[in-house]
């Protein structure tokens, strides 16, 4: 009994640790919802950009933490059964997707590439006009020290300052980044594979770990109606 009841408050603590984070990428999320979506940068994902992505998320978590710990705490087997069926199709939903990265990886770097070219030419008929979001190339090239798609060539004349290696910008090609914004971007994201995939073993872990402990209070609230005391 001593263990049950222990294994309840640790899954009050720790669901009740995610709530708050989830609390606060959901708060994250609106706030840069008012900000730049960088829809420019990559058009055919204006919907899907990390300011709705963190919203998204943040509400997944908080309803689902929710649910784990109101159904630890009251011992209401709906409520655990359902954090379970949760938890199981977010885990299932994960290695779908990882799966399909994994298959599509050729697909998607085309599609990026492409849609980062959509992108610079959206910028180019924005330039001199009140767009919102005429900075974002500006402020990928300044943070990556890249330039164009695959380098200064992609520019129509004038190529942006932002393309400059030294400021202020001299009038001269050379003086631009050679390497291009897709070919940096490639790099940053494979420099990170490593601890993207562990993050989601973590993260695939956690989730069964709490699928094994919802389970194991439904069963023995079932089992014995018994109510901790």
């Amino acid at each position: 009994m001593s263990c049950l009841k222990g294994l309840k408050y640790t899954m009050c603590v720790v669901n009740f640790i995610f709530f708050i984070c989830g609390a606060a990428i959901f708060a994250l999320g609106i706030y840069l919802l008012t900000s730049s979506k960088f829809s420019s940068l990559l058009p055919s994902l204006q919907v899907v950009n990390t300011a709705s992505t963190l919203f998204v998320t943040g509400i997944i978590i908080t309803c689902v933490s929710f649910l784990g710990f109101l159904g630890a705490l009251k011992e209401k087997r709906c409520l655990l059964i359902s954090f379970f069926i949760l938890l199981f199709i977010l885990m299932l939903a994960e290695l779908a997707t990882a799966c399909l990265l994994l298959m599509y990886e050729r697909e998607i770097d085309q599609f990026i590439e492409k849609d980062l070219k959509t992108g610079l030419e959206t910028y180019e008929a924005g330039r001199g006009k009140n767009v919102t979001d005429a900075n974002d190339w500006d402020t990928v090239q300044k943070a990556f020290k890249c330039c164009g798609v695959k380098n200064y060539t992609d520019w129509k004349d004038p190529v942006p300052p932002s393309c400059c290696i030294h400021d202020p910008c001299p009038k001269n090609g050379t003086q631009f980044w050679n390497q291009g914004c897709y070919d940096k971007l490639k790099v940053v994201f494979d420099n990170n594979l490593l601890n993207t995939g562990i993050a989601v073993i973590v993260i695939c872990i956690i989730e069964v770990l709490g699928m094994c402990f919802s389970m194991t209070l439904f069963c023995h609230i079932n089992r014995s109606g018994l109510r901790y005391k």
